[in-house]
């Protein structure tokens, strides 16, 4: 009995990360995804490092089958890595300020990456310094959505969770995470 406790939570939040990568699939104002949240959630609460990393990753990537594909994928998937990195560091510390704190962090980690790699595949912006400054510049109206997005997102997983612990406290976390 103690083990399907055990699996339970992490079934759980493998199955908020896919209900989140599913709503990119519905329609959406534009910039306005899951996608910082479900890393950033994911990275904190699966139990094991490999998990934390590979289930937003696979989560998305089954999206991606169905939305299609771009050349700033590298960016867009390295951002969410570093993003389920940063969500590791909040492992012990799942309180709002942290996690607000975290969100705002993860939509500037992805602001950056995902413009870095549009700038970088080089059909939109020239690849000089002054076409890397253009790019950033030109993303900057995307950011508010994008930021309001991630919070909305952000408290909705992690409150999602918090809500479902205190109504089974056998969800709550066992054991050390590695």
């Amino acid at each position: 009995m103690r083990t399907t406790h055990l699996a339970a939570r992490p079934a759980l939040v493998t199955g908020l990360v896919a209900l989140a990568a599913a709503a990119r699939l519905l329609p959406h104002p534009p910039n306005f995804t899951p996608v910082t949240a479900a890393a950033l959630f994911g990275g904190a609460c699966l139990p094991r490092r490999w998990q934390a990393f590979l289930v937003p990753l696979l989560a998305f990537f089954v999206s991606d089958l169905v939305l299609g594909f771009h050349d700033q994928m590298p960016g867009v998937y390295g951002g969410m890595l570093l993003i389920a990195a940063l969500g590791r560091t909040l492992r012990d510390r799942r309180r709002p300020l942290p996690i607000a704190t975290s969100a705002l962090f993860g939509s500037v980690i992805f602001f950056v990456t995902s413009n870095f790699g549009v700038w970088a595949a080089g059909w939109l912006y020239p690849r000089t310094g002054p076409g890397l400054t253009l790019c950033f510049a030109a993303a900057i109206p995307f950011f508010g959505p994008a930021l309001l997005g991630d919070l909305l997102y952000t408290a909705a997983l992690f409150g999602g969770l918090a809500l479902a612990e205190r109504l089974h406290p056998q969800l709550g976390e066992v054991g050390a995470n590695r």
